[in-house]
């Protein structure tokens, strides 16, 4: 168990929502990615979420289940590049695509149990790491052109989805990945 998920536990608490908001990106031709940049990547993208997913999904696994048979509910954030490879960012790619499947697995395990595991799938989203797509005007305007909500996203267009998977409203789902992405995925 890491070492964070223990000391929640040990201290008393008790995790009914789980959300695996982690991401950081390196940019370089696939061709010239270097060992060090992928491993850092997965680890950070992958490795983490799949120990914090075990972790607390072992927590949440061990205790009653309400009386919806609810247990919790565990959120990933993939992203849309779990289903599109894009460009010069082969381990950002790799690690969210685990993500997705990460979640269908876990959720084929522990759905019946009470622990609903899902996953969101950002688009294009106003952040500090498209900052280098927003800059390149080029670049930019042909993700705008693709986008029919024809912005791109901001972190405000995920509190709808998160709330709907940590609610009961969404106990009936799971092993799903629900794209959040103005439309793109659409197109």
């Amino acid at each position: 168990m890491s070492q964070l998920t223990s000391k929640v536990l040990r201290d008393g608490h008790q995790i009914d929502i789980l959300l695996n908001c982690a991401g950081i990106q390196s940019r370089h031709p696939a061709h010239q990615f270097p060992d060090s940049e992928w491993n850092r990547v997965l680890q950070v993208n992958l490795n983490t979420v799949f120990t914090l997913c075990r972790d607390v999904g072992a927590h949440m696994l061990s205790r009653e289940a309400d009386s919806s048979r609810r247990r919790g509910s565990i959120i990933n954030i993939a992203s849309l590049l779990s289903f599109q490879g894009g460009m010069t960012v082969p381990a950002y790619a790799a690690s969210k695509g685990g993500v997705a499947q990460m979640t269908k697995a876990m959720s084929n395990e522990w759905a019946s149990k009470g622990v609903c595991v899902n996953a969101i799938a950002p688009g294009y989203i106003a952040t500090d790491m498209n900052a280098a797509l927003m800059e390149d005007k080029d670049r930019e305007s042909s993700i705008l052109a693709r986008i029919p909500a024809g912005r791109w996203g901001n972190p405000e267009d995920f509190k709808g989805a998160v709330v709907y998977l940590a609610s009961r409203a969404s106990q009936y789902v799971s092993g799903e990945v629900l794209m959040v992405d103005g439309g793109w995925m659409g197109r």
